[in-house]
């Protein structure tokens, strides 16, 4: 039903590609992240709560259809439908029938809770396209309340400085807004530019999160001693640090799981959380999809896909065999 093309994945009986890596007619888009939703489509098919995130990095004027998660739609020959994908706000599995034969694309995905987003609805399917970003066993993730405490009590532990916290603007940022509030912290905490935008969209979408404001509204000469800062990583060891004295650093990231990693990037603290699935995650995604093939993209695609083979004994390979 879906083949590879120049422009990315491609499926003839919708006349659709899925998060098309360059400008197409018709796209269907699994979420907002820059790699996966690109400027340029005639016309964008995404969850409605994407919507604002959407138009704000492609385009207020772009034709987008927005969905709800688990409608059916009729697009040329296929029969599409989106479901939670876990990731972040809007981000959806893409579901097509057509001939006899479902396939379904994950697109990113996780399986632990998440008080950010809607949580990761497992569909059944006969061909089923996962990602594969942290496929190793060595990722096994906690649970967010757990990581939420853990930044709590580095942050709190040193009132003398300013405490930047490092993660990704869209998803991870307001993760940890959404992880604090859970466990009851009420602190204001301060937000770069770039996090403060796409956390009003979360905001505006009935999503709760623990008090913030941009930084930018406070006097640049005021004492940060104290005061948590979300920004994001492009942010570490720029210009924009020049007005704390001294700050601790740390990173949110699934790759704070490889020693060495924090060391290697250096920040004084890693935390690790990551808005993908981790192995276990991963296998019993496949497991439950009750897929017969399984294409593997992204990450360590043929550790997954070599696994599945001969431990699971499902048929699975890399996404690059797919004609």
């Amino acid at each position: 039903m879906l083949r590879r093309t120049p422009e990315g994945l491609y499926c003839p009986a919708a006349q659709a590609w899925i998060d098309p890596i360059r400008p197409v007619p018709r796209a269907l888009i699994t979420h907002a992240h820059a790699d996966h939703a690109r400027p340029g489509c005639g016309e964008y098919w995404a969850v409605a709560s994407s919507e604002a995130i959407l138009r704000q990095r492609l385009g207020r004027e772009i034709q987008l259809l927005p969905v709800g998660y688990g409608q059916l739609h009729r697009i040329g020959d296929a029969r599409v439908s989106f479901h939670s994908a876990g990731h972040v706000l809007g981000s959806a599995q893409i579901r097509l029938e057509a001939a006899g034969e479902c396939w379904v694309v994950t697109g990113d995905y996780k399986r632990c809770p998440d008080p950010s987003c809607d949580p990761f609805e497992p569909v059944r399917c006969d061909v089923l396209i996962t990602e594969a970003t942290f496929a190793l066993p060595i990722y096994q993730w906690g649970s967010g309340a757990s990581l939420a405490r853990q930044i709590r009590d580095w942050w709190q532990a040193d009132q003398g400085r300013a405490s930047l916290l490092f993660c990704y603007s869209f998803g991870k940022a307001q993760r940890v807004l959404a992880e604090l509030a859970a466990i009851g912290v009420e602190e204001e905490v301060l937000l770069h530019g770039a996090v403060e935008t796409v956390t009003r969209h979360y905001r505006e979408a009935g999503v709760p999160m623990t008090p913030s404001r941009p930084l930018s509204d406070l006097p640049r000469k005021q004492p940060m001693d104290g005061r948590l800062v979300l920004a994001p990583p492009s942010a570490h060891r720029s210009a924009w640090m020049r007005r704390f004295k001294a700050p601790q650093t740390a990173f949110a990231s699934g790759w704070m799981a490889v020693r060495g990693a924090r060391r290697r990037r250096g920040y004084e603290r890693g935390f690790v959380l990551s808005d993908h699935a981790d192995w276990n995650g991963l296998i019993r995604t496949v497991k439950e999809s009750g897929a017969r093939q399984v294409y593997v993209t992204h990450g360590h695609s043929d550790v997954l896909a070599r696994y599945l083979n001969e431990v699971e004994g499902i048929t699975a390979a890399p996404l690059e065999s797919l004609p």
